[in-house]
């Protein structure tokens, strides 16, 4: 397990910040609950994921579309199942 820095705190939580706000409660929500629990890999692979445009991002995070090509990873998903989960 990681301690993220307040700065990478942060970081992350800017990173997540999107323009639908469907994803930005789906994502906030996660974060509050999982956010001292992240490893490092978990902050690289949210960092990645946050690359999706939104329509794109929130197609994934509602079960509609499954990760693809450099998003398809067990750890994200793993972590997309965790924020279906919320």
């Amino acid at each position: 397990m990681a301690t993220l820095t307040e700065l990478e705190r942060a970081r992350l939580r800017w990173r997540a910040r999107r323009g639908l706000l469907e994803n930005d409660l789906i994502i906030t929500k996660f974060l509050d609950r999982y956010e001292q629990e992240l490893t490092d890999e978990d902050v690289s692979s949210l960092t990645q994921l946050f690359e999706l445009d939104d329509n794109s991002l929130l197609d994934i995070l509602l079960g509609r579309a499954n990760p693809e090509g450099i998003y398809d990873t067990s750890n994200i998903q793993r972590l997309i199942e965790l924020m279906r989960q919320e």
